[in-house]
């Protein structure tokens, strides 16, 4: 079941930005790569990086994102696959736009992410991760001080 959500996630996190350009047959393109690509990058960025991402948002949203942003700029190109049109010489041009794109919002992203744990530590005595003797307990009871499921 988690496969089939996560893999839900995947398609629409990287049909996103491609979504009003490409036709038909670009999307399935776009699908079928998102799920091979995001299915290793999974596994990549949690085994070799050592991040510790349990809800794959880097490898669904981001490397998903960045596919999709980058395969518009073939995919929406009105002579190939039925795309509707994204640019007027060619789709190398449009290509350069959208790796300028994602360079800035990948900056943009580990600034802001910093800038964010930077000024909501102190608040939180230091750290933003919770011990582990909590995230053993679970977060819920360790938190809140109760139990999100009643498992009998």
């Amino acid at each position: 079941m988690v496969g089939i959500v996560t893999g839900t996630i995947v398609g629409l996190a990287t049909i996103t930005p491609a979504s009003g350009s490409v036709g038909p047959i670009g999307a399935i393109i776009i699908g079928a790569s998102a799920g091979m690509i995001c299915y290793f990058a999974c596994g990549f960025i949690k085994e070799k990086l050592g991040v510790d991402d349990s809800l794959d948002v880097a490898a669904v949203h981001g490397v998903g994102g960045i596919l999709g942003t980058l395969m518009v700029a073939y995919l929406g190109w009105k002579r190939e696959l039925g795309g509707l049109g994204i640019n007027f010489h060619s789709w190398h041009d449009q290509l350069v736009v959208q790796v300028q794109g994602c360079i800035v919002a990948f900056v943009l992203s580990i600034v802001a992410t910093y800038l964010i744990v930077k000024i909501i530590s102190p608040l939180l005595g230091g750290s933003i991760r919770v011990s582990e003797e909590e995230e053993t307990k679970g977060l819920d009871q360790a938190l809140h001080g109760e139990n999100a499921h009643m498992l009998n």
